[in-house]
């Protein structure tokens, strides 16, 4: 993680113990790597200002910690040694947390955040992540399938922003013996992408079946939902 290895304690040239010997707070190295981030498509300008004055904030506060300490912790050294274990992880937590842009959508609710792409190919994706254990990117990609499918077959018209739970709804007026387990795989989608929880092998498979199943199912036309798809 960048810029956490300069969390250490630094003596200036003919300081003592007694001084309180001054730590070097690695501000400059962490607010870069934060604007480096934060200049992602993902984050806004409000988000980029708050976050990064935030951190200004937090290294003001560090600072002042740091001073106050070194002169007055009990045990001295140890003391800072405690101090700057707990700093590091609440900076690694931060850090953590600004490195996992796959819980914040690229754009809005968009169920697609990427160029098109077939229905084979969001299956052969999800193939893959499933293969390799990544079971939030299989679920992602194989309900992504599903509705490419639908619209592959003009069973959906091809909308650009749609969400998962639009399509679903959409699909579910199509093929309403599947009506259900198209909501249930919206909210699936919707759990892994922007709810923070992990998926399992069990939720891939159910949005796999599903994704066969539709594929064999016909649909059936009310006035409004053939108007919609033409």
């Amino acid at each position: 993680m960048p810029g956490t290895g300069g969390v250490a304690a630094v003596l200036k040239p003919g300081a003592t113990d007694s001084d309180g010997p001054p730590l070097d707070v690695p501000r400059v190295p962490a607010r870069e790597a934060a604007e480096r981030e934060l200049s992602k498509p993902m984050y806004g300008d409000d988000d980029q200002n708050f976050l990064l004055r935030a951190m200004d904030a937090f290294f003001d506060w560090l600072g002042d910690l740091f001073d106050a300490a070194s002169g007055a912790t009990p045990g001295g050294w140890l003391g800072i040694v405690v101090i700057t274990v707990i700093v590091v992880g609440l900076v690694a937590a931060l850090w953590w947390r600004l490195g996992t842009p796959h819980s914040v959508p690229v754009s809005g609710d968009s169920l697609f955040d990427a160029g098109p792409r077939t229905a084979a190919d969001h299956r052969a994706a999800a193939d893959r992540h499933a293969a390799a254990g990544r079971w939030n990117q299989a679920v992602q990609e194989r309900m992504r399938a599903v509705v490419r499918s639908l619209e592959e077959r003009t069973l959906l018209d091809p909308r650009p922003g749609r969400t998962a739970d639009e399509a679903a709804a959409e699909a579910g007026r199509t093929l309403p013996a599947h009506a259900d387990e198209l909501r249930a795989a919206a909210r699936e989608f919707d759990d892994v992408t922007y709810g923070g929880r992990t998926a399992d092998q069990r939720a891939y498979q159910l949005l796999k079946d599903l994704d066969a199943a539709v594929q064999r199912a016909k649909p059936q036309w009310s006035g409004s939902t053939q108007g919609a798809a033409q």
